[in-house]
């Protein structure tokens, strides 16, 4: 057995599980064997907790693929995009598909691959360190892991553009303004806002939560009568959860919701 810490840390804090991205001496720079370490810590959460957060250990969230161990220009079979196909589309889909809430806390650099991970959060909170970078085109590759979905639907195209084809830093004040984060803390108290925003999403209604997590993302494709159907479909799901039942007991009570599940 290696004595190498693991790639993903994976504690508990109730029912949220806090997943911290564990290379500090890299900025956890995602390896493909870190991605697949974090899409079996998203399965476990998933299957049991309620919520879930995301960081990075260190001085950073993560600052982007390891170029050091995955990629190998001169390799006589070099196909920069095969880590995508194999490992980082595969998280990427397990993060948007996830059926609870997912709070990201963005302490230092978001680069790259790690960016995405970090504004695929359904909550965004960065440290007032925290970056966000895209810089693919200082070492002539593209943006991926679906940064070139998420960022001109987030901050327009303009704005996308500036990030991805510049290469600058945007720090967590401009991502503020931009609407590419939530909220801006003080990097001493990041991570008890963010287990505070954790916390809150832990005890509501997991399913429709996830359900509501599921008809925001499926809004980014479809058009307005499709959503209507949509919503119309998963409200019929959601009328038949626990946590409806008890959200309504609880109103005409006039007593706070106690959602179990």
């Amino acid at each position: 057995m290696s004595d190498r810490p693991p790639l993903v840390l994976e504690d508990r804090d109730g029912d949220v599980v806090v997943l911290t991205l564990n290379d500090p001496a890299t900025l956890n720079a995602a390896s493909v064997a870190m991605a697949d370490a974090l899409l079996d810590a998203l399965a476990r959460a998933e299957a049991n907790a309620r919520a879930v957060l995301l960081t990075g250990a260190g001085r950073g969230f993560c600052s982007g693929a390891n170029l050091q161990v995955d990629l190998d220009p001169n390799a006589a079979d070099y196909d920069a995009g095969a880590p995508l196909e194999s490992h980082f589309n595969p998280l990427m889909r397990s993060i948007r598909g996830l059926k609870i809430p997912l709070v990201t806390a963005v302490n230092g650099a978001a680069a790259g691959v790690g960016c995405s991970m970090a504004l695929a959060g359904d909550i965004v909170i960065a440290g007032e360190s925290g970056y966000f970078l895209q810089a693919f085109s200082r070492i002539g590759l593209v943006p991926d892991g679906g940064s070139t979905w998420l960022l001109p639907r987030s901050v327009t195209r303009v704005r996308a553009m500036e990030m991805m084809l510049l290469g600058e830093r945007i720090q967590a004040d401009i991502a503020l303004e931009w609407g590419l984060v939530n909220r801006v803390a003080p990097d001493d108290i990041l991570m008890e806002q963010a287990l505070k925003i954790a916390r809150t999403l832990a005890e509501g209604p997991t399913q429709a939560l996830g359900m509501i997590r599921r008809l925001a993302w499926h809004a980014l494709e479809t058009e307005f009568n499709d959503q209507l159907e949509e919503e119309r479909r998963v409200q019929l799901d959601a009328g038949l959860t626990p946590g409806h039942r008890e959200g309504v007991a609880a109103f005409l009570a006039k007593r706070p919701a106690r959602f179990l599940s």
